[in-house]
């Protein structure tokens, strides 16, 4: 097995996160759209179980390319010939890692806690919605900027990050962005929100808001239309 196949391996499973992060996402959606319908759906019972069996496949893959890459980082330290047992290696390392895992931890998956939080809130932000459809149309749209706004790039967000401790929200790319840089510089984040203390902003404490997503998109379907 050549280095490059493994590296083409890795690449390719990185592309299916993308891609199971993605379907995620949808199911977060379809559950919504179940809870519009009906409260109690018994269908979101279901989906849950789907969203979990994703976080389970993307905590294996996660788990996987770690395993790869500590792997061949010995065996290029060591003779040419070490790469015939890279395969074996790898199997067996990451098999133990696997059988140490809990299901439990599913359950802290970003996403996982992103969609029980979308079914949490949205009988709630419905009830918001249909209150602000009674504001005056100015202040309606002033709210709406203020709830669309990424404070990092001071325009509309796209796939926005609820902060669990200070219950900020900041568009993905803007605030993993700065958090990384921060981190290069041996730096803490500190929240962008002008008058928040919180002074140590991690990935850890960001789920993605599906709900605030979609009314997002909401908006822009009825800006567009008008």
């Amino acid at each position: 097995m050549s280095m490059s196949a493994v590296h083409g391996t890795l690449s390719s499973l990185k592309s299916c996160q993308a891609d199971i992060a993605t379907g995620m996402d949808i199911v977060t959606d379809v559950a919504m759209d179940l809870m519009e319908t009906q409260a109690q759906n018994p269908g979101i019972k279901e989906l849950e179980a789907t969203i979990l069996e994703c976080a389970r496949l993307d905590r294996e893959i996660n788990y996987f390319v770690d395993t790869v890459q500590q792997v061949t980082a010995e065996v290029n330290a060591q003779q040419p010939e070490a790469m015939f047992c890279l395969s074996d290696k790898v199997k067996e390392r990451f098999t133990h890692r696997i059988a140490e895992l809990s299901d439990a931890e599913l359950h802290n998956h970003q996403k996982v806690m992103a969609f029980k939080e979308s079914i949490k809130n949205s009988s709630k932000q419905a009830n918001e919605e249909t209150s602000e459809d009674m504001l005056d149309e100015d202040i309606s749209v002033t709210q709406t900027q203020v709830n669309f706004t990424c404070p990092l790039t001071q325009a509309e967000m796209v796939n926005p990050m609820k902060n669990k401790n200070c219950q900020h929200h900041y568009d993905e790319g803007a605030i993993l962005g700065l958090i990384r840089k921060r981190h290069s510089q041996r730096k803490k984040c500190r929240c962008p929100v002008v008058g928040c203390g919180n002074a140590d902003v991690k990935e850890s404490d960001l789920i993605p808001d599906q709900v605030l997503r979609r009314r997002i998109q909401s908006q822009k379907r009825l800006s567009n239309k008008t």
